[in-house]
């Protein structure tokens, strides 16, 4: 079971970048997904979540409003879409999949994680 997480990268204050999390070893329209992330010298925080069908969704309120969350099951994939980039939004983002479907801010929930992928926002 593998979940490939990528995207990231460096943007400019105001600007925007899509994660894509692929997953191989299962299949993603079974689980409800979450994305989150980890700044430099603090703990790992919950940012989006989705249910296993997409129709409920599930955002942590700094990025409510800027990022959507997404899920593609015939590619087997699940996005981030993150506009209005903030410095504070520098991180490594990690997606995770949840086979109870609870979409949860919880990581306790999450049975797989990626490996993450960075993102840099500059001022």
């Amino acid at each position: 079971v593998q979940l490939q997480a990528c995207g990231g990268g460096l943007v400019q204050a105001g600007g925007s970048l899509r994660l894509s999390c692929a997953a191989s070893g299962l299949t993603l329209r079974n689980y409800a997904m979450g994305w989150f992330r980890q700044a430099p010298g603090k703990e790992r925080e919950f940012v989006a979540a989705i249910n296993w069908s997409g129709g409920v969704t599930y955002y942590a309120d700094s990025v409510k409003g800027r990022f959507t969350i997404s899920r593609d099951d015939a590619k087997n994939t699940v996005y981030l879409q993150m506009n209005s980039l903030k410095p504070e939004d520098t991180a490594v983002y990690y997606c995770a999949a949840d086979a109870a479907a609870t979409v949860s801010r919880f990581e306790y929930y999450y049975n797989y994680w990626g490996q993450g992928t960075l993102v840099t926002v500059s001022s």
